[in-house]
């Protein structure tokens, strides 16, 4: 179903802006028994990187991990020509550390879940 719908989306959107694809990007971390416990995982595509999922293990925060593999990533994205980074967050997740790592909220969307906020948030990746 979910591809029916998305086909011509896709091809009015390809017809429109060009923007045909986007590729893959994860950063793993892995135990000592080499199982994925966190990581970072999202996409390029249209000039911009999109973090999707992002996770650091309760046991491994606070020593710059975090900041660590946004890094990386937002140097792959560089990498792949792009100039901009985006992602989602809830109030009660990350916000400040984004914030901390140059992130700008430009967008928010209330009671979602209800009581709560979602932040959209962008960073250029053009001045690193």
């Amino acid at each position: 179903m979910e591809k029916a719908i998305a086909t011509p989306l896709i091809q009015y959107n390809i017809s429109q802006a060009g923007l045909s694809s986007t590729r893959a990007l994860a950063i793993l971390i892995k135990d000592a028994d080499e199982q994925i416990i966190g990581g970072l995982w999202g996409k390029t595509g249209g000039g911009w990187l999109f973090t999707q999922l992002f996770v650091i293990p309760e046991s491994l925060r606070g020593q710059g991990l975090g900041t660590k593999l946004l890094n990386l990533a937002e140097q792959e994205a560089i990498e792949r020509g792009c100039h901009g980074a985006w992602l989602d967050t809830f109030e009660f997740q990350a916000r400040a550390f984004y914030e901390r790592l140059g992130y700008s909220c430009f967008g928010q969307l209330e009671d979602y879940p209800m009581g709560f906020s979602r932040f959209f948030m962008k960073k250029s990746l053009r001045t690193q």
